[in-house]
């Protein structure tokens, strides 16, 4: 049977729950419709969610329309459980976005809508509570449309001409299609559904049952089944435990099939699976196989988390949501902390959101969650679970450091008999991004086996900030160089000298505090607006009107979640009860009293006996401990840093040369292309084998006629600026005295050059030196600049674009680097010495000044010369009149 996943999300109170119940009573599967305010919703079978009346755990129940059987996937839409809602995000095949008609398009609404897009879902939109009074369907659309995309469109509609209209704007093949035809194929709309490109809306109540057969024969209709490959290959979302106890690992079969006793394995463990079970709310159906685009849970695997990939599946842990508040438990008198972690920790499994941190200074267990409802939860399932009842205290914020500068850290332990070296480079990343790992060291220099080793150490700790002891994100952290002893290294030694790599690193670095920030939307009486435009701005939050009708007003806007926590309670009390706020989490910014909090913290990174920011070296038999602002002043490997700037002297030492014409005429490089290039090809030269029509109008670079073809093809000339600016005495010698000065004046030349020469000009300088660089472009004047990444040559640069381009364009090379020039003629381009170049410019310059002189001599028009004979007498007149004469 045709099989597909579909998640149900909305933001809390938009009446999911009560759309989920109308889909399984319309479709035949349950026989009885439950509600949420009679406790009896099929979905929401845990005890708290009954009795709070919202969706905590995300739940499964499949069913059947239209000869496909769906699997519906319910999820939490309170703000505290949104983590729950994106692991769930990683199996669907598509996700149908309730939004509430009575309130539009929410603050955390959209932060459904970016995931979605983020994880590439294509979406079905129900618009709810349509019976209520007020609610506007044109209105509705015209937000939809604003706040998604145009590609909203309603499909409950009859198929008129205005319906194929608003799709033919979705894309390029049906326009065409409509114009030619005046509808369009169910083919051709189910594709546009699936690449994101329309976003079916279908308008009801899910209470009174309206809009749910239009919603299920839109989703029969337009939806495309996944294809599966024979190779198993499954996906890890959840973990939950039955009434038993058992473990339940929930997951998506992506490939293949699964069987009972199927052996199961991953990177760090294997696990035999003794059952699979299809759950439907609380029951389940115990099956022996399960093919692709099933969802399962599976008893007998002990060790997968969410986020695993099974098989040929990959893992995707990373979760754009995470907790920001922390909380210390505090446990009842004679309670053991140490013997109530492993409790936890089965808890963490199942809800990964909820962060369970042991600190070993301060003996306690701090707990991390999204917000305050899930303080409630979790003291619910620890109390039901283990017969414990915890309190939690009055929390704080989850800070994180990053750094905003490159450095190289260096770790080195060598007690006796030990020894370890590593060295690394540490980045600011993009916000968000989290930390990156990855090497970039030669196997000469570590093996690959101890980079694996090192890689995994990284990835195995949480590594704390230097500021404030928080958790390090944001930044890429490279695995540059390394040693290890032939003998006397073991696994654990480069642990500790990897970690201390990291901790020398930050201590060096320029840490940056972050704190998270919420997206917010608050809706309140227009009167109101200053009030709380005040209050945003003391706790140092931004804001604006989104909307005003003359009565209510939006703002929108950003703010820490440090002062957003409260905020609630004092909106409800100043619009008394008319106000209210939604939030979702933005991510981490810099910290806006990083200096207060620093303080007030007063974290000692030398003092963290866990995290030693010292290396550890060996002398006369003994290890001594060296303080982190002097391992490189001991470090047994040279700087990471060294090596480049030798490299770079190097370099310009070989640029000085370039004073010293190197030019390289095209018979001689021809000659040296036959003997090297072309010598196991049976032939002498390319050039002088069988040649095309346009081939044979080639000519060397200094002769006037070039070819038909290369006359027809876009003019590139790519100019290697260090090499020209060593080669020109005037610029060589400004450059010893100011090098930003001789490329400002490169650039001015050539921007002037190709005012006349009309051709694309790319000047291309080295910034292989500048740790970290990407590679940089920008536009100066009329040509293009090209800052080359690191670890990446001009010469390089310029040989990969002539390579790559030599087809499509007509491509001239200004250098006098012998090599460079044998590698570009071989690549078919035109070649330019620095001194044939300045003679070019020279000599079009001079012609410019000579064109100019002659058009100033044809044009020198005087006013006496154009003005009328009786004009020119009266203006003589005048002149006379009224100058005086000058006495004698």
């Amino acid at each position: 049977m045709k099989k597909v996943v579909i998640g149900i999300l909305a933001h809390v109170d938009a009446g999911k729950t009560t759309l989920s119940e109308g889909l399984l009573y319309m479709s035949g599967k349950i026989g009885k419709l439950g509600r949420v305010d009679n406790k009896d919703a099929y979905l929401d079978t845990y005890q708290l969610e009954k009795a709070r009346g919202i969706t905590i755990f995300s739940k499964q129940a499949v069913f059947e329309t239209g000869g496909i059987q769906i699997t519906l996937l319910d999820t939490p839409g309170h703000v505290d459980f949104s983590a729950e809602m994106e692991r769930t995000l990683k199996v669907l095949d598509y996700a149908i976005l309730v939004i509430s008609g009575a309130d539009g398009v929410q603050g955390h609404t959209k932060t459904l809508w970016r995931l979605l897009d983020l994880y590439n879902i294509p979406v079905f939109i129900f618009v709810n509570k349509m019976d209520q009074s007020g609610t506007d369907k044109d209105n509705l659309m015209k937000e939809l449309k604003k706040q998604f995309s145009d590609g909203c469109i309603e499909f409950g509609q009859v198929k008129t001409e205005s319906f194929y209209e608003q799709l033919a704007m979705c894309h390029e093949s049906m326009l065409e299609t409509f114009l030619e035809t005046g509808h369009i194929e169910t083919l051709e709309i189910k594709k546009a559904v699936k690449e994101r490109r329309v976003f079916p809306c279908i308008f009801g109540s899910a209470l009174k049952l309206e809009g749910i057969d239009e919603l299920m024969h839109c989703i029969a209709h337009y939806v495309t089944i996944p294809s599966y490959p024979d190779v198993f290959g499954a996906k890890v979302f959840k973990i939950t435990r039955d009434d038993q106890g058992n473990r339940l690992t929930h997951l998506k079969v992506t490939g293949g099939k699964l069987k009972v006793k199927d052996i199961l394995t991953n990177d760090h463990w294997e696990g035999k699976v003794n059952q699979i079970r299809i759950y439907s709310g609380e029951k389940f159906e115990a099956v022996n196989e399960i093919g692709a685009g099933s969802v399962c849970a599976v008893a007998g695997i002990s060790k997968a988390r969410p986020g695993e990939g099974l098989g040929i599946e990959k893992a995707s842990y990373t979760s754009i949501l995470e907790p920001v508040l922390s909380y210390q438990m505090i446990l009842p008198e004679g309670c053991d902390p140490r013997a109530m972690l492993p409790k936890l920790r089965q808890i963490e499994e199942e809800e990964p959101e909820l962060h369970i941190v042991w600190d070993e200074q301060l003996q306690e267990i701090q707990v991390r969650i999204m917000g305050e409802v899930q303080i409630e939860i979790l003291q619910s399932l620890i109390e039901n679970r283990f017969g414990i009842k915890v309190a939690l205290d009055t929390g704080g914020i989850v800070y994180k450091e990053t750094i905003a500068n490159i450095v190289e850290g260096v770790g080195h332990f060598e007690p006796l008999r030990h020894y370890a070296e590593v060295h690394l480079l540490l980045e600011p990343g993009e916000p968000g991004s989290g930390l990156v790992f990855e090497s970039k060291c030669s196997e000469d220099i570590l093996g690959k086996s101890w980079q694996r080793l090192v890689l995994h150490h990284l990835e195995e700790k949480t590594h704390k900030g230097v500021l404030t002891g928080s958790e390090i994100t944001d930044m890429r952290i490279t695995l540059v160089s390394g040693k290890a002893h032939h003998k006397h290294t073991e696994g654990g030694d480069f642990r500790e000298a990897t970690w201390r790599a990291v901790r020398q690193g930050l201590m060096e670095a320029q840490s940056v505090l972050l704190e998270p920030y919420y997206s917010f939307q608050l809706e309140l009486p227009e009167k109101m607006v200053g009030r709380a435009m005040t209050d945003i701005d003391k706790i140092n939050g931004t804001c604006e009107i989104s909307h005003s009708d003359g009565e209510m007003a939006v703002l929108v806007g950003k703010a820490p979640v440090s002062g957003m926590r409260n905020y609630q309670k004092e909106v409800v009390a100043y619009t008394k009860g008319k106000g209210r706020l939604f939030c979702s989490l933005k991510g981490y910014e810099p910290c806006h009293n990083d200096h207060e909090l620093i303080e007030s913290i007063g974290y000692d990174p030398d003092r963290d006996t866990n995290n030693p920011t010292s290396s550890v070296f060996c002398a006369q038999g003994a290890g001594f401990i060296v303080e982190w602002d002097e391992v490189k002043e001991y470090m047994h490997l040279e700087s990471y840093f060294q090596e480049k700037e030798d490299l770079w002297e190097e370099t310009s030492k070989n640029q000085g040369v370039y004073t010293e014409e190197r030019f390289i005429s095209t018979e001689e490089i021809d000659e040296i292309i036959n003997k090297t290039f072309y010598t196991n090809q049976g032939k002498k030269s390319v050039w002088k084998t069988h040649k095309t029509a346009g081939e044979s109008y080639y000519k060397p670079v200094n002769q006037v006629n070039t070819s038909v073809e290369r006359t027809m093809k876009e003019e590139y000339l790519l100019v290697d600026g260090y090499n020209i600016i060593h080669a020109w005495p005037e610029l060589k010698e400004l450059a010893d005295e100011n090098m930003e000065g001789a490329r400002m004046k490169l650039m001015d030349i050539l921007s002037n050059y190709q005012g006349v020469r009309k051709c694309k000009i790319i000047l291309v300088f080295d910034a292989y030196r500048v740790q970290g660089h990407g590679e940089g472009t920008m536009d100066y004047h009329n040509i293009h600049l090209v800052y080359t990444r690191e670890a990446q040559t001009a010469d390089q640069y310029i040989e990969r674009f002539a390579y790559d381009n030599n087809k499509k364009y007509n491509i001239s090379v200004a250098t006098s680097d012998g090599l460079q020039q044998i590698i570009v003629r071989g690549q078919g381009c035109l070649l330019l010495s620095a001194r044939e170049l300045k003679v070019e410019i020279e000599e079009t310059n001079e012609r410019i000044r000579q064109e100019n002189q002659k058009m100033q001599e044809i044009n020198k028009n005087y006013l006496g010369d154009t003005i009328p004979q009786a004009s020119k007498q009266q203006m003589e007149e005048i002149i006379k009149a009224t100058v005086k004469p000058q006495k004698k």
